[in-house]
């Protein structure tokens, strides 16, 4: 397919980006939140226009009330929320835990509550202090006609707020996903703010009982369901990165055409005119990589896993540029809180480390090729 959008899914990036701009903007959103220490750190009100807006459908099936399009459509629509860094559910619960549920009876349980703005998902997978889902300890025993899970998850994105939790552990089978709500027994939750005042949580499952139909999918056949989940998230962080780092650009490059010194405009000086350019290129260079990855998981194909991790340490890579980039041709001002670069940095490191960074990134990709 080729790397530009359609008529339709341009008219849905205008829409999501005139919604972003005057909903979901820093000073409305993301600062609001945060200087109230909100324990959420994102608006329910929000999330609820999201649902009214039709974004929470957007990988949902038409069959089940939603909108049937796919990751290029998800994508869209993060690359607007990156742009803004509005606060929101949406890369976990509408993205990563709605592939989850695909095909599984307790989409008829959770789905429309999503779909209506009014329910917040959260995927527990890591449980050390990097991003290893191939190294999942956590213990599925059985239990009476149900499963017993004991151990420890963290960098639970929206834990502390989520109605509902998509947990991997490992049954005697093999690893097995399971839907747990957020008020069983033996589920101990601490929320705990992120660099860029979103909030995680560390989980305790101290003997947590769950039945067997909060299998998603077949006990011992999670590993395939886990991959098209991550898959999703990874590409849908990669689109996100993209927003967040043209926006950083756009912010800096308006600051050069502004800022005097020693009575010319900065954005004059040839040097900083070359790293303005490099930049952009490698942004571009980042968005096709990222539509490319989301196209193809939308066909099925079976190149998708590989493109998806160079997406994501693409973005990764050229995000973290232009935040870097930005706060230094600020000057001075770019470390402080007045000037919203600073929090497109926090930002960025965030969703670097969320769904593995570009060392993991590249390492995969190494190893999928046979090194």
């Amino acid at each position: 397919m080729p790397l530009y959008l359609t008529e339709d899914q341009a008219m849905l990036r205008d829409s999501a980006r005139e919604f972003m701009a005057a909903e979901g903007a820093i000073a409305k959103q993301l600062r609001h939140w945060r200087d109230r220490n909100c324990k959420d750190g994102f608006g329910h009100g929000l999330w609820k226009q999201f649902g009214e807006m039709g974004f929470t459908g957007i990988l949902v099936d038409e069959a089940d009330g939603g909108l049937g399009l796919g990751n290029v459509e998800a994508g869209i629509v993060l690359e607007e929320i990156g742009r803004n860094l509005t606060p929101s559910p949406f890369l976990i619960t509408a993205v990563a835990v709605v592939e989850a549920l695909r095909g599984s009876p307790l989409r008829e349980r959770w789905l429309p509550g999503i779909l209506s703005g009014d329910t917040v998902a959260a995927l527990a997978v890591d449980e050390g202090p990097k991003h290893r889902p191939e190294a999942v300890a956590m213990q599925a025993d059985r239990s009476g006609n149900g499963f017993r899970l004991t151990g420890r998850k963290q960098f639970v994105v929206q834990g502390a707020s989520a109605d509902f939790l998509v947990v991997a552990a490992k049954a005697a089978e093999g690893l097995t996903l399971f839907a747990v709500e957020k008020d069983a027994n033996g589920l101990a939750i601490e929320g705990v703010r992120l660099a860029d005042s979103s909030i995680g949580a560390r989980i305790d499952f101290e003997g947590v009982e769950v039945d067997a139909d909060a299998v998603i999918g077949e006990v011992g056949q999670g590993e395939a369901i886990l991959r098209r989940v991550l898959a999703a998230g990874r590409a849908g962080a990669a689109s996100e990165m993209v927003g967040l780092g043209s926006a950083a650009m756009d912010m800096t490059v308006d600051y050069l055409k502004q800022r005097k010194q020693f009575g010319r405009l900065i954005g004059e000086f040839q040097a900083l005119q070359h790293r303005s350019a490099h930049l952009y290129s490698e942004l571009e260079i980042a968005r096709s990589a990222t539509l490319k990855a989301q196209q193809l998981l939308d066909e099925g194909s079976e190149e998708a896993e590989a493109m998806v991790s160079v997406a994501k340490a693409k973005a990764g890579r050229t995000s973290t540029l232009a935040v870097q980039e930005g706060v230094q041709m600020h000057g001075g001002i770019g470390m402080t809180d007045e000037y919203d670069i600073g929090l497109y940095m926090k930002r960025d490191r965030v969703l670097n480390e969320l769904f593995g960074d570009a060392n993991y990134h590249a390492d995969k990709l190494a190893r999928l090729n046979g090194y």
